[in-house]
């Protein structure tokens, strides 16, 4: 996996779950072959989700051209991950074979409406392990927060850079690794790992 220079990594805040004092972020790496979107947060509010208390900046509401975007990768389909998926009906969406599976089928699992929308089916590719998927961009399995979840693993300019998703909620985790997803980021020994609800990356020390 190589490719480093070219390849540049932007957090935007598309929200925030007031409830429990977490900032939402997707991140947007842009690669020589093209636009990535790592997640798309959401675009509406729903009553599942409600107690969360969310507000919400969608992309869409945003400067943000949705039209530029190549392809999408998904860390795992929980609602503030996917819930803007339908913004990209001509795109495919990579995501892990079993997290698809889970979210198809597990109650409660997600908004369903929101990774199957109904009368616009998704282009979801699904990918099964570790899989580069442009030079320099590697889907990495990383299960713990769910069975089927996946970190984007960059190679930067300056060292590999990861984005975890929600593999862990809050930097201090990987201190202390204690899932099979959590380990396997701090093996790979990254420059950085940016994380869906930390506004700063987290650094090894």
């Amino acid at each position: 996996m190589s490719a480093g220079r070219g390849i540049t990594i932007t957090p935007i805040r598309v929200g925030e779950l007031a409830a429990v004092r977490m900032p939402i972020h997707v991140y947007c790496i842009d690669h020589p072959d093209g636009r990535i979107l790592v997640d798309t947060g959401f675009t509406e509010l729903h009553p599942a989700v409600a107690d969360m208390q969310p507000n919400i900046h969608p992309l869409n509401r945003q400067d943000f051209d949705l039209g530029v975007v190549r392809m999408v990768m998904n860390t795992h389909l929980h609602f503030d991950h996917c819930g803007g998926n339908h913004l990209f009906p001509d795109v495919p969406l990579y995501v892990q074979r079993q997290e698809l599976e889970d979210a198809r089928a597990q109650p409660d699992y997600t908004v369903p409406e929101w990774v199957d929308p109904p009368n616009r089916p998704l282009r979801y590719v699904t990918v099964e392990g570790d899989q580069e998927l442009l030079p320099g961009i590697l889907a990495v399995s990383t299960p713990g927060h769910t069975r089927g979840s996946q970190a984007i693993v960059v190679d930067a300019h300056d060292g590999l850079v990861v984005i975890a998703g929600d593999a862990a909620v809050w930097s201090g985790e990987l201190d202390d690794p204690k899932t099979e997803g959590q380990r396997r980021i701090v093996s790979l020994r990254p420059k950085r790992v940016w994380l869906s609800h930390q506004t700063e990356p987290w650094t090894p020390g």
